[in-house]
């Protein structure tokens, strides 16, 4: 019964910035990770940027300079800061986590309802 509700998506110009956020709730037993994946028309999804418990992170080549994620822990939410947006950036972004719930014994994913990211002038 884990639930993530992720926000802050929108239309932005060229250059502007956006942050989303994704929040996790329910009855979670140990957490392993939460990032965003991100999905454009015609394209295959792919992994945007993750954090761990530890504060490692992980970025893919095409924001590495731009994005940052980090995480407020203690309420489980983590933050996507996104700067210098290209239009191939638009895409809708979908929260994950890894995590394991109370009533389970290995790590599963978790999914967000998704949040469309508009860059255009």
């Amino acid at each position: 019964q884990v639930e993530l509700v992720e926000s802050g998506g929108g239309l932005v110009q060229p250059g502007g910035s956006l942050r989303l956020s994704c929040a996790a709730s329910g009855n979670i037993f140990r957490f392993w990770s939460m990032g965003w994946y991100r999905q454009a028309p015609g394209k295959q999804r792919e992994l945007v940027a993750k954090i761990t418990t530890t504060g490692s992170t992980n970025y893919a080549d095409s924001v590495k300079g731009r994005f940052t994620i980090y995480r407020d822990n203690a309420k489980i939410t983590a933050y996507l800061q996104m700067n210098g947006l290209k239009p191939e950036d638009t895409a809708v972004y979908y929260c994950n986590a890894l995590l394991v719930a109370t009533s389970d014994t290995k790590f599963n994913d978790y999914w967000g309802q998704g949040t469309q990211v508009t860059v255009s002038s």
